[in-house]
C-alpha cells in the first residue's frame, strides 16, 4: 500500500510547525525582554522534546526562547520610585545620565540594575503616554 507523497509532505509540515510553535515565546509572551534569571524547566522541557523528535525545530525553539528571554522565570517583583527623587538624573538638556540614575535606583531599591548592559531593551515614550498616566513632562 503506497501513501501519496502529498499526505506525507503535509504531515511532515504540520509536525514541524507544531514543534516550531512549542516554545515559551508563544506560551509566555509577558516574559519577553528578560535578560537573565532562573530557567523555567517546563519551557526547557518543551524545547527539549522538540530536539528529541525534530532536531532543527527544537534548536530554533531554544534559540528563540533564549534570545527573547521567555525561557526564564518572571522576576515577579516591581518597585516604584518617587519621580521627584529621579530628577537629579536628568540633565539640563533633558537627557538621562545613566550613572546618576543607577546610583539613585541602587540607593532607593537596594539592588544594582545593569543600565549599561547591551542586552537592555529600551522603549521610547511620548508626551501622550505621560499624559495618559497623569504626568506632566518637565525636562
Amino acid at each position: 500500500m503506497r501513501i501519496p507523497s502529498r499526505v506525507i509532505g503535509g504531515t511532515l509540515i504540520a509536525t514541524l510547525l507544531t514543534q516550531l510553535t512549542a516554545c515559551g515565546t508563544l506560551f509566555y509572551p509577558d516574559r519577553r525582554g528578560q535578560i537573565e534569571g532562573k530557567i523555567d524547566p517546563v519551557v526547557a522541557a518543551m524545547d527539549a522534546i522538540g530536539i528529541l523528535f525534530y532536531v532543527l525545530p527544537g534548536l530554533i525553539a531554544f534559540g528563540i526562547d533564549f534570545a527573547t528571554g521567555a525561557i526564564y522565570y518572571p522576576g515577579g517583583k516591581s518597585a516604584q520610585v518617587d519621580p521627584a527623587k529621579l530628577k537629579p538624573a536628568i540633565n539640563a538638556d533633558g537627557h538621562v545620565d545613566r550613572t546618576k540614575l543607577q546610583a539613585i535606583l541602587e540607593s532607593e531599591l537596594g539592588q544594582r540594575l545593569p543600565l549599561n548592559d547591551p542586552r537592555l531593551i529600551q522603549h521610547r515614550g511620548s508626551v501622550e503616554q505621560l499624559a495618559s498616566y497623569g504626568l506632566v513632562p518637565a525636562a
